[in-house]
């Protein structure tokens, strides 16, 4: 499975880690924490190749295909 959205260049990324006890009391950092964003494997079908594709993508990006439209945003993206 793909870590990085190729529709919305979404990747992971490296966080605080704080708890809110720890942030209400005394600098005493938990450490920091690896976060990945949202990324769902999904069937798009495309009307103007009369097929499916299957792609890894974040919500983001299924936001951005149903707006723009399926075609042009994956073909963009590279991904047609």
């Amino acid at each position: 499975m793909a870590k990085i959205c190729p529709i919305t260049k979404k990747g992971s990324k490296v966080a605080g880690g704080y708890s809110n006890r720890i942030r209400a009391t005394k600098y005493n950092p938990t450490g920091m924490v690896r976060k990945y964003p949202n990324l769902q494997k999904k069937r798009i079908f495309v009307p103007e190749l009369n097929r499916t594709v299957v792609v890894t993508i974040s919500t983001q990006g299924l936001k951005t295909i149903a707006k723009n439209g399926a075609y042009k945003t994956l073909k963009k993206a590279g991904l047609i």
